[in-house]
């Protein structure tokens, strides 16, 4: 799959408050965090706009995932959810326009077919920050798993 050619953003910081879990492998596994955090969407305190996020933390050994939203404050939200904060910079924004479950393939061609050609560099992870980050917006439809997905990677020019 390639991708397709990416928007260029500057995106605004971000307070993202949601479920994290470390995964060795990316699996099925992470479907399944979504279906645990599904009931907390619009019912956290604070909760601005009705997007949803991915975020990925790459590690030496697997990955950190948070399923999440975006927060005004972390002051009252549940105790069981972690936070972070998703740094403003410069951002290669590409729209994913198949089925959830590809988007991995979506995500290795970024960085085996689109990066290495685009004359940019991944940017360094800033501590505390995600890798990358998927975005699920209103129009994604989590029971069909299609429609307004985007994936965000920090980019250098």
């Amino acid at each position: 799959m390639n991708p397709n050619e990416p928007r260029m953003e500057y995106g605004n910081p971000l307070l993202i408050a949601g479920l994290r879990r470390h995964f060795a492998t990316p699996s099925n596994a992470i479907a399944e965090q979504w279906n645990q955090f599904a009931h907390y969407l619009g019912n956290i305190p604070g909760q601005v706009g009705r997007a949803a996020y991915g975020l990925c933390f790459l590690q030496s050994k697997g990955l950190d995932y948070l399923s999440g939203v975006e927060v005004s404050s972390i002051d009252s939200a549940p105790p069981e959810l972690t936070w972070t904060m998703i740094p403003a910079q410069r951002y290669a924004v590409f729209s994913h326009n198949a089925h959830v479950s590809k988007l991995r393939e979506t995500l290795e061609a970024i960085e085996r077919d689109w990066l290495p050609s685009s004359g940019h560099t991944a940017a360094p992870t800033q501590p505390g920050a995600p890798s990358f980050f998927e975005r699920y917006g209103e129009k994604f439809d989590p029971k069909t798993g299609m429609g307004d997905i985007e994936v965000w990677v920090p980019i250098m020019s």
